[in-house]
């Protein structure tokens, strides 16, 4: 792996955005549709919703049709815990901690288990199209 994860992540597919929402003023939501635009393959994870944007929207990880090469995360440090656990348990291998979603000690967590982490970037400033991947 690249030295820069910037330089590599952006270009992986498929993803995974937690927290996604139904509300277009929200992150949750203007994430996934920014991925989606730029021709990303996303699925949208919110245990409260069953679609977004005209999409199925999955309760968890486990139920995704295949493994996220990157979980991206857009909820409340106290819910990212249980995500890495999940990641841990599925093998997912990188996880980006969306600004605002960012837990000491999630993180730790999840270098612990080996997971490659990012944080403290967002997302919608760091893709590239997936024309480009």
């Amino acid at each position: 792996m690249n030295e820069n994860p910037l330089a590599d992540w952006p270009k992986l597919q498929p993803w995974a955005v937690i927290g996604v929402s139904t509300d277009r003023e929200k992150y949750g939501n203007k994430i996934y549709l920014d991925l989606r635009e730029a021709g990303y393959r996303v699925y949208a994870v919110n245990p409260k919703l069953s679609e977004v944007e005209g999409d199925p929207c999955y309760p968890n990880l486990s139920a995704l049709p295949e493994k996220p090469a990157v979980v991206n995360l857009v909820v409340p440090p106290q819910a990212t815990m249980g995500v890495v656990e999940e990641c841990h348990k599925l093998g997912i291998e990188r996880v980006w901690f969306q600004p605002g979603s960012e837990s000491d000690e999630a993180i730790a967590k999840a270098e612990s288990y080996g997971i490659y982490v990012l944080a403290n970037a967002c997302i919608m400033i760091q893709k590239v199209p997936a024309a480009s991947a």
